[in-house]
């Protein structure tokens, strides 16, 4: 069984991940923390701050707010427990800090808690790799209108894999209303889209003169980040200390296919 502590449990993805908890037998939401005072339909303690909980438990999932996470790590670190971080737009600081922690802890941080937007991120850098620097490649996201960080952190994600198998030469362009020119050759363009209440979608083209070429995903509920989130905490229980992503769980799986 693995216990765990859910800070930011009154959010959406908190109350999808303790709901998709409660119908699995091997892991259990034991407490959490929130700003909610007194929330309905919680059915464990919830505290104003880690640094509160008198509950034993095994790990931290993180889905709150950026401005939070900072003490949320010296916490975790103060009590040796395995972190899972979901939260979007860290400053550079707190993601130097997570860098830190992962010497002492195991840390799970990652962008973007599907699994299927990690194949996509896979299927991505293998296309970039093929098909650069003969197609011009441009990466459009959406989120729900509450959503604060543009472009998501999702699609940062996906531009640096990008960058990364083009040998690093591209430059970020972050939407066009400022240039009047013409596109150059290694720009890479990233669009961000914010309405109602879509969950996320993500799109990456590339584009010749002859054709198109797109991959996407789309997340139809947040269940699929509840999911991740579930898979990620199980994962690090157990494991000794370092900085991991969905990349290994991905890796994991693929490799245990492989051997079959």
């Amino acid at each position: 069984m693995t216990k765990i502590f859910l800070n930011g449990c009154c959010g959406r993805m908190g109350r999808a991940i303790s709901a998709m908890a409660q119908d699995d037998e091997n892991l259990e939401v034991v407490a959490g923390a929130d700003v909610v005072a007194n929330p309905a339909g919680v059915t464990y303690p919830v505290f104003d701050s880690l640094s509160k909980c008198d509950v034993d438990f095994d790990v931290i999932i993180d889905f709150s707010n950026a401005k939070v996470v900072p003490a949320l790590i010296e916490e975790a670190l103060r009590l040796k427990k395995p972190l899972v971080c979901c939260t979007t737009g860290l400053d550079d600081a707190t993601v130097a800090m997570l860098k830190d922690a992962s010497k002492v802890i195991p840390v799970f941080k990652s962008a973007n808690m599907s699994v299927g937007i990690n194949v996509l991120i896979g299927l991505v850098k293998q296309a970039a790799k093929t098909l650069y620097p003969g197609f011009d490649i441009e990466i459009v996201e959406a989120h729900h209108r509450r959503k604060l960080d543009a472009p998501s952190g999702t699609a940062m994600m996906i531009a640096d894999a990008v960058n990364e198998s083009c040998n690093n030469e591209l430059e970020y362009v972050f939407e066009r209303h400022s240039r009047m020119q013409a596109r150059g050759d290694k720009e890479l363009g990233i669009s961000a889209i914010r309405g109602g209440n879509i969950v996320g979608e993500h799109e990456v083209y590339f584009i010749s003169d002859e054709e198109t070429v797109k991959i996407s995903h789309s997340a139809q509920t947040r269940d699929a980040f509840a999911r991740g989130a579930l898979t990620a905490a199980d994962f690090v229980k157990d494991i000794g200390p370092g900085l991991y992503s969905m990349d290994d769980i991905v890796s994991r799986a693929f490799n245990k296919e492989e051997n079959n």
